[in-house]
């Protein structure tokens, strides 16, 4: 018999498999900068609830919550049932703490931070629940990736998915069985920054090898966990209309990494492959930001390029597939000036471009909560 079968009752279930219109979460990487994103949902918390007239956890208000990195962080969080708020606490508490280089490191060779900090703090906030765990009170969906098979994955709580079960001849260990933490903190291992986390995959061989969900194409996840709720083969065929199909994608504050041509040639070559690696990561988010608003319809059309525009006004083959609201703030002076009003000078935009930071923290939520402000309207939030 299923698990789908036994705990028809469960939260999970309910919000997985149930008829009616369904609610995506999707939450974007970027380190410190996750701050960002708390305050857009905190602005979106206090919307629902000024809508509903009530409290409002928002792993009860959508259906599938996901995340990549820092946004796996807050989504696992959320779907556990924590409030923004705090989500928010235990981020403060924990940047400085895991963002903080060892004593003793060679550079170029160990990450410049030390992982266990980092897995230590999340074994607190999660402890020892794995991926079935029953305390997850909605969907969850995080992206990994895997270098040894170089291989990008989405691990979700659907029991219906291929691989959530053992098989009988113990070729490979059932999804469900994988550790929360693990996961989570196999999205947050950025090259560079955090070592690799390993999974163990097949028992008795060789762990699989797992570093940021950032380094797929799907720092901004809002398109596979599209796929993975859209297509046949992950068994919840939910339906794609904008009616049927809200899709809420969070930022952490982009910005375009542009280089000083003469640094190109003198600089170390592991300093041209971070920043070509994060230049990487921008081009990906671009790509999805732009399919996203093509096959979506929108209230918050965003900027793609100066090219293409916002795609506002073109229509999606053949329809529509979701709703799509897109928050964000650019971490660029103009758009902080003609945008909000406020006057960020360039050396804090520097810092609030950085990864790991921890310092830039109060500077980020104050511009991310005027930017909330400004941008999540209660009309987007309004019962059908």
């Amino acid at each position: 018999m299923s698990d789908a079968t036994t705990v028809t009752a469960s939260a999970r279930d309910r919000h997985l498999f149930a008829p009616g219109a369904k609610r995506i979460l999707s939450l974007d990487g970027g380190g410190v900068r996750g701050i960002v994103e708390l305050a857009f949902l905190k602005k979106i918390e206090r919307t629902l609830e000024a809508e509903a007239g009530r409290f409002v956890r928002l792993c009860d208000y959508f259906d599938l919550i996901g995340g990549t990195s820092t946004g796996a962080i807050i989504a696992v969080a959320l779907a556990l049932g924590h409030t923004v708020d705090q989500i928010r606490d235990f981020y403060v508490r924990l940047a400085p703490r895991v963002f903080r280089p060892p004593w003793v490191r060679v550079p170029g060779w160990k990450a410049i931070f030390d992982a266990r900090a980092l897995a230590d703090e999340l074994k607190g906030v999660i402890g020892d629940r794995r991926l079935d765990s029953p305390d997850l009170q909605t969907g969850i969906g995080v992206m990994l990736k895997r270098i040894d098979t170089a291989s990008a994955w989405i691990l979700t709580n659907n029991p219906r998915s291929a691989f959530w079960e053992t098989p009988p001849d113990h070729s490979f260990i059932g999804n469900r069985n994988y550790s929360l933490a693990e996961i989570v903190r196999a999205s947050t291992a950025a090259p560079h920054y955090f070592d690799p986390q390993e999974i163990e995959i097949v028992a008795g061989e060789p762990p699989g090898v797992f570093i940021d969900g950032g380094l797929t194409p799907h720092n901004n996840p809002s398109l596979a966990l599209f796929l993975s709720v859209f297509l046949p083969s992950f068994g919840l065929n939910w339906e794609a209309s904008p009616e049927k199909l809200t899709i809420v994608s969070v930022g952490a504050g982009t910005f375009r990494n542009r280089l000083d041509p003469r640094s190109l040639s003198k600089g170390p070559s592991a300093k041209l492959a971070l920043n070509a690696m994060i230049q990487q990561i921008g081009d990906n988010q671009q790509l999805i930001l732009t399919l996203m608003s093509l096959l979506g319809e929108s209230p918050t059309p965003w900027l793609i390029d100066s090219q293409i525009g916002d795609l506002g006004g073109v229509p999606a083959p053949r329809g529509p597939l979701f709703r799509f609201l897109r928050y964000d703030m650019k971490l660029d002076a103009k758009w902080f000036s003609a945008t909000l009003g406020e006057t960020v000078s360039e050396r804090q935009i520097a810092q609030l471009r950085r990864l790991d930071d921890a310092d830039s923290i109060p500077l980020h939520e104050a511009l991310a909560r005027r930017a909330a402000e400004i941008q999540v309207r209660p009309e987007h939030w309004a019962s059908p």
